[in-house]
């Protein structure tokens, strides 16, 4: 077994999760920056085509889905499984989980292509918008099978331990995105057209740098056909502990869809690119502090199939309390700058107008993701599916669509402003008894 393996159970803790948090959370922060630029180089071509990125941004979020159920959940099962030391099973999932992923994927393109007019209607395009967001999609579907199998083999590195492999793989994509937006959509003058080639070329690339990490022996794992077998208990597993993330990130898809219904029935592709614009900047935010988290997961599956019930809580602790400090500042900041923000990405006043307001709200509101988010990835991590699952559920699936539905009933706008930043307040305080409960188990538990 690699050092990197062997220091989720033996490294000092704070530092072991610090090291792994920095490439979690520069490698989101190249995505967020390279899912902003998108939306950046893509609103200079006018309001219809930045509503038409919010829009794909849906379909992306039901590839990523799926791609996370099998990243995660065999990161999940291969961490404890190397804590049990069973390295054989570890290399079993780790082919079953990228297979999986490439056949999922090459399923979704074929379906998205052939039904792409009446996908995009039901992700949320008015007829403006569909124009634009039908030649950006196409793109997208195209590179769907690399998409989901660089997130498999993203999320096996990060709960092997090998986070800087899995940082270089997908941050070198996301650059190559920022540098070929700009060229394709304006030098080349192929417009959206642009962003989506773009766009998949470099999820080509970061599945050929991932596959690399395996074949060259950088990982504790291998990618061997020798390996593929199907075993029922083994892939129920997988997908079980892999569930909250397709729910999460399926409900986010869902969350988009039902957001942009309801903005451009309200306010037309002004509030659909506000909505569009605020959606980003949040998860930019959010995804600064999120490292930090990802950092703390493989050390809990180890620490968990190893039986080291102390290790995974001083994790949990550690990993939300520095949370909770880089998500406030990053809180205040965007309170203080939202109208700043908004402008630089569309100088439209009526963008502005409905954006301000709605990102002061979102980021108020993600002062309290900390504790959900850290609760929600111990509970996964440690193969809790049910907690997990249904909190996932909660977040981005009722509590929004409930609230959403009624308040814009209520106050239009205004309540399509706060239905989210709602959801996510009441989703914290619904976790707290689920984290509460499993942390009590873990202190009668037996010593490591």
């Amino acid at each position: 077994m690699k050092t990197e393996t062997q220091d989720l159970g033996q490294a000092p803790l704070k530092g072991l999760i610090i090291r792994l948090a920095i490439p979690a959370a520069v490698s989101m922060l190249v995505t967020t920056v390279y899912n902003m630029a998108d939306t950046y180089f893509v609103s200079r071509l006018g309001t219809s085509a930045s509503g038409a990125v919010g829009v794909v941004f849906g379909l992306m979020a039901v590839l990523q889905a799926f791609g996370f159920m099998f990243g995660q959940g065999a990161g999940s099962v291969i961490s404890r499984s190397l804590g049990a030391g069973d390295p054989v099973k570890a290399d079993r999932v780790a082919i079953l989980a990228f297979v999986s992923g490439i056949a999922c994927g090459l399923l979704m393109a074929v379906c998205g292509i052939l039904f792409l007019r009446p996908l995009v209607r039901a992700l949320g395009s008015t007829p403006t918008i569909m124009v634009y967001s039908e030649k950006y999609a196409l793109w997208v579907l195209l590179a769907a099978p690399f998409l989901l199998g660089s997130h498999v083999m993203n999320n096996i590195l990060r709960y092997e331990g090998r986070a800087s492999l899995a940082m270089i793989g997908l941050g070198t994509g996301a650059c190559l995105n920022m540098i070929g937006d700009p060229l394709l959509i304006f030098g080349m003058k192929l417009g959206i057209t642009g962003a989506g080639i773009s766009t998949a070329v470099s999820q080509l690339v970061s599945f050929g740098l991932l596959w690399y990490m395996f074949a060259s022996g950088r990982s504790a794992l291998k990618l061997r056909a020798a390996d593929l077998s199907f075993r029922l208990s083994e892939f129920a597993d997988m997908c079980g502990t892999g569930f909250p993330s397709l729910v999460r990130q399926g409900m986010n898809s869902v969350t988009i869809m039902v957001l942009n219904y309801y903005a451009a029935r309200l306010g037309g592709d002004a509030a659909v690119a506000a909505m569009s614009i605020v959606g980003r900047v949040n998860f930019a935010l959010f995804a600064v502090g999120l490292g930090l988290g990802q950092g703390y997961q493989p050390v809990a599956a180890y620490c968990y199939g190893a039986k080291d019930w102390r290790r995974v809580t001083d994790g949990y602790y550690f990993t939300w309390g520095v949370s909770q400090i880089i998500i406030t500042l990053l809180a205040i900041a965007g309170i203080v700058f939202a109208r700043e923000i908004v402008t630089l990405f569309r100088n439209d006043p009526e963008v502005i107008r409905i954006g301000t307001f709605a990102l002061q709200a979102q980021v108020f509101a993600l002062i309290a993701a900390p504790f959900q988010v850290s609760s929600n990835m111990l509970l996964q991590s440690t193969g809790q599916k049910l907690s997990a699952s249904l909190l996932s559920l909660l977040k981005n699936g009722l509590y929004f669509i409930i609230l959403v539905s009624i308040f814009t009933r209520l106050w239009g706008i205004f309540g399509l402003q706060i239905s989210q930043p709602a959801a996510d307040v009441l989703t914290a305080f619904t976790t707290i008894p689920f984290a509460s409960a499993f942390l009590a188990r873990l202190r009668k538990g037996p010593p490591a």
